[in-house]
């Protein structure tokens, strides 16, 4: 059964290019003009993507920002128990602490089953399309030959993740799986030469190896996993639809003048557009 959480984007996907409104525009972006901020929700401590050392939604978020003539207002959040909380907290409704909504929420799955679900808000301006991969050291693992590769080697994953459930239903490599906090910290160990390889999603792959040579990132062989990945989009409140139209425009700029490419490569993540 497929999960979305902040960490677990997973699901049969829409791949979208552009975002075509039909209701009447409302006067959402008005208002915020007269404030000259235009708020958006990420995620608190989510990197590469956001979190203190700043990732590429508050990069994304500032640049659009720009885009529409506003300042950008940040509204760091911590994740809910799944996408719905999140919606409805940091879009439609307000958290619970008193905080938000946000005009703009980043880094929603741009899945069917989602909206159907989430009818008081509108997901759209697919940026970016992830998977989950492996990462392996050269030197322990010189050839991949499918699962039997992986057996006797130290594989690191994130707790509570796709990458862990897949490794963990193995029971040829159920030993030799190392659980950490998070998909970035696994890779940092297999960077560290602390584990032989890494299952975890493409953003945080190569934000930390950025490269490196001596590491071989492939397609991670277990057939449970979602082929295509997941489409990362945004999210505003369903009658928001003047600022929905503003943002689409923004991000369609940005793919078509390459500032999306270089965004992501200031991060080590290879822009890949849905």
């Amino acid at each position: 059964m497929i999960c979305f959480t902040r960490r677990g984007l997973f699901a049969s996907l829409l791949t979208l290019s552009t975002f075509a409104i039909a209701l009447p525009a409302a006067a959402d972006l008005d208002k915020i003009r007269t404030t000259g901020k235009l708020s958006v929700a990420v995620y608190d401590d989510f990197q590469p993507w956001s979190g203190k050392r700043g990732g590429i939604d508050q990069e994304l978020a500032d640049a659009i920002a720009k885009k529409l003539g506003l300042t950008l207002s940040l509204i760091p959040f911590p994740a809910g128990e799944d996408v719905s909380d999140d919606l409805r907290n940091m879009v439609w409704k307000g958290h619970y602490l008193g905080f938000g909504p946000a005009d703009l929420l980043m880094h929603m799955p741009v899945d069917r089953n989602v909206m159907q679900r989430n009818d008081q808000v509108e997901i759209f301006a697919p940026y970016y399309r992830d998977t989950v991969q492996l990462a392996r050291n050269l030197k322990a693992i010189p050839d991949l030959d499918g699962i039997a590769s992986l057996e006797g080697k130290k594989i690191g994953a994130e707790k509570v993740s796709i990458s862990a459930m897949v490794l963990l239903g193995e029971s040829s490599l159920r030993e030799s799986v190392s659980i950490y906090p998070s998909g970035l910290e696994a890779v940092d160990k297999l960077k560290a030469g602390e584990v032989d390889a890494v299952v975890a999603t493409r953003a945080e792959i190569e934000s930390v190896l950025r490269g490196d040579p001596a590491f071989e990132v492939t397609d991670a062989p277990f057939p449970r996993l979602p082929r295509k990945g997941w489409v990362i989009g945004m999210s505003v409140k369903k009658d928001n639809i003047e600022l929905a139209q503003a943002v689409q425009k923004a991000v369609n700029e940005l793919f078509e003048s390459g500032e999306m490419a270089t965004l992501f490569a200031r991060h080590g993540v290879r822009s890949v557009k849905p």
